[in-house]
Order: structure tokens, then C-alpha cells, then sequence
């Protein structure tokens, strides 16, 4: 007996999705480890402008990072609204500040769109491509990038 289904399409994938002013981001759910509410972080001396500092997240040092000034959009004033979503990025643990986490979404690989051509490189490098979903335009962070190499083990 032949086998009909179709091998070529993936599996559905969860994403988080959250917001940073008035734009919408998603990162894959299988990298968040937790999602906490904000918390005033002690800076470090000479730490990149986007690390916002870092945080005791139950007797480990957690590095938060200020995913709007990393993307270029300015840096955020945290308030209480705030939100630190906690991922891994390869072997390294980080808190991303957002604005507030929005929605869980399930989408399909094939509903994703490129980085639009118009987009500069360093889009192209933070933003692996686009989602369009009930009139929102969502974009999917490429988490690899949001640390640089060199600076990962600094973190």
C-alpha cells in the first residue's frame, strides 16, 4: 500500500508572540524557558548599550537584554507593564525585555514570508521572516543573532 500524505509539508510550530511599541514579534516557544514580570536589573560596567543589565533569577546571573534598543528601535523605559521573556540562545540563558507578550500562535513553515528585499541587512540579520495573520504583520525573531558571537560568553 502507497503512503498519500504529503511528506513535503512540516509540521505546525508555536511561537510567542509580543509586542515592542506598536510592532509585533514572535519567537519560537521551544526556546522560552519561562516568562516573568519585569525587574530592575543591576547594570554592568561597560556592557553593550542593549544589555540592560543583569538579574537574579533563582541564584543564577541572568543577562537581560533590551530587545527594542538591539533591534535598533530605541531604548525602552521599563515599567512595571514590562515583561522579561527567558530564553536560550544556544547554550546561553538571557531575558529579553518586551513590552508584553500577546498571543501564542500556531503557524505553519509555508504561512511564513520573507524579509521583505527592501529591508537593510541588519533587518534581514534580526528578522528571520514575516507572518501575516488576521490583519497583523508579525515578525519572527532569528534568536541566534540577538547576541553577537564574540559577546555571548561576555553575557
Amino acid at each position: 500500500m502507497t503512503d498519500t500524505r504529503d511528506t513535503t509539508s512540516a509540521a505546525p510550530i508555536e511561537l510567542v508572540a509580543f509586542r515592542i511599541g506598536a510592532q509585533e514579534y514572535c519567537v519560537d516557544i521551544m526556546a522560552v524557558r519561562e516568562i516573568r514580570g519585569w525587574t530592575p536589573a543591576t547594570t554592568l560596567p561597560h556592557a553593550p548599550a542593549f544589555v540592560q543589565g543583569v538579574i537574579n533569577l533563582r541564584g543564577a546571573v541572568l543577562p537581560i537584554v533590551d530587545l527594542s534598543s538591539r533591534l535598533g528601535l530605541g531604548a525602552a523605559a521599563p515599567t512595571e507593564r514590562h515583561v522579561t521573556i527567558v530564553v536560550q540562545i544556544a547554550e546561553q540563558v538571557v531575558g529579553l525585555l518586551v513590552d508584553a507578550v500577546s498571543d501564542i500562535l500556531t503557524v505553519t513553515p509555508e504561512q511564513m514570508r520573507p524579509t521583505p528585499d527592501v529591508a537593510s541587512e541588519t533587518t534581514r540579520q534580526f528578522v528571520k521572516g514575516v507572518f501575516a495573520m488576521e490583519g497583523r504583520m508579525i515578525s519572527l525573531i532569528e534568536l541566534d543573532q540577538v547576541l553577537p558571537h564574540d559577546q555571548r560568553e561576555a553575557a
